[in-house]
């Protein structure tokens, strides 16, 4: 006769296929993470504003009206309108000669959210490591 004997339970759980699983999710998010992540760098005031010191630099500020053209404080055509390449390249000029020069965005109050986003867009792109927002006091 022929004697069968019993197997003993295996009682282990085999975690290898739970391992590659998460070292694919890993890389995955590992890729996907910067791309998710986007916005202008922006150093906001943690209080009330406060106006830039007497002996600072006066700041380069870069203007976009109501009709979404933008303007420079540099030169003498401050009141011409500007493409938003010659503007990035006035800029990256005017930092390249003077890096410690403080830049602010001025924006008209009828100008939409998009348009002052992309002006500091592109003045993240022509190189300035933090832009300021200009404002006006309120009225009492």
């Amino acid at each position: 006769m022929y004697v069968r004997k019993r197997r003993k339970k295996v009682s282990e759980l085999n975690v290898v296929p739970y391992i590659d699983v998460m070292l694919v999710l890993l890389i995955i998010f590992m890729v996907t993470a910067p791309l998710v992540t986007q916005g202008v760098n922006v150093d906001l005031p943690k209080a009330e504003a406060e106006a830039l010191d007497e002996d600072s630099k006066p700041p380069l500020v870069a203007s976009v009206n109501a009709e979404g053209n933008y303007f420079l404080n540099v030169g003498d055509t401050q009141d011409e309108p500007l493409s938003a390449v010659d503007l990035a390249t006035l800029v990256a000029a005017h930092l390249r000669v003077e890096p410690k020069t403080p830049v602010v965005v001025k924006g008209d109050g009828a100008v939409p959210y998009n348009d002052v986003v992309q002006l500091m867009v592109l003045l993240q792109r022509a190189g300035v490591p933090s832009v300021g927002l200009m404002t006006a006091p309120p009225e009492q």
